[in-house]
């Protein structure tokens, strides 16, 4: 088993997990329920950890944590179809359904 990702927020963890099992990829959640221990530990050892099973996913499940991070500072696009602008993290545009250019 080896980490793969660490952040004190659980929305995000539950997010970057999600992603990584989508792929096929078995993983599970340390220190999912560790926040009433702050303060007798330090905080980032509270922090949900995402953790895989199989130590060959590993390099994966890292890259898809990177990528998903990295798509947040990624920009809006406008739809080549219906000239609506979208949010960078939508795939198809929200007016027409049309897909974003590559």
């Amino acid at each position: 088993m080896k980490l793969v990702y660490s952040h004190d927020n659980h929305f995000i963890v539950g997010n970057i997990k999600n992603l990584i099992e989508a792929q096929g990829i078995k993983t599970f959640i340390k220190n999912e329920f560790t926040q009433g221990a702050m303060g007798e530990t330090s905080a980032i050892d509270s922090w949900p950890e995402i953790w895989v099973f199989d130590d060959n996913d590993h390099q994966q499940a890292l890259a898809i944590a990177t990528q998903a991070q990295q798509d947040t500072q990624a920009a809006d696009w406008v739809c080549d179809c219906c000239n609506e602008s979208n949010d960078a993290s939508f795939d198809f545009c929200w007016q027409c359904q049309h897909a974003k250019p590559s």
